[in-house]
């Protein structure tokens, strides 16, 4: 019985951190920062806000290459998306 309290807060927990997990690579394996920024950009990104979050991913805030408000969580290895979400309502960065 006291093992299930444990499991609800070992499931909850991923969700706490508010995005997914990107990768548990080393972060050796991790892209440059500012390579991997500047290649969005050179791909339409508008970037207002990067930072690395809790679940090891580039996150961005800004607007897509269709101007489009965007928050978007990659993984810092492949570089792919890994969740994506348009902004509706306005939001400082």
């Amino acid at each position: 019985m006291r093992a299930l309290p444990l499991l609800l807060l070992t499931i909850a927990c991923p969700m706490a951190l508010g995005g997914p997990l990107c990768t548990n690579a080393d972060k050796a394996q991790w892209q440059d920062q500012a390579k991997f920024q500047e290649n969005l950009k050179a791909q339409g990104y508008e970037i207002k806000k990067f930072k690395v979050t809790d679940g090891n991913c580039y996150e961005i805030y800004g607007l897509d290459k269709d101007k489009r408000k965007v928050e978007i969580y990659f993984d810092p290895v492949s570089g792919d998306a890994m969740q994506e979400e348009e902004e509706e309502e306005e939001e400082q960065y």
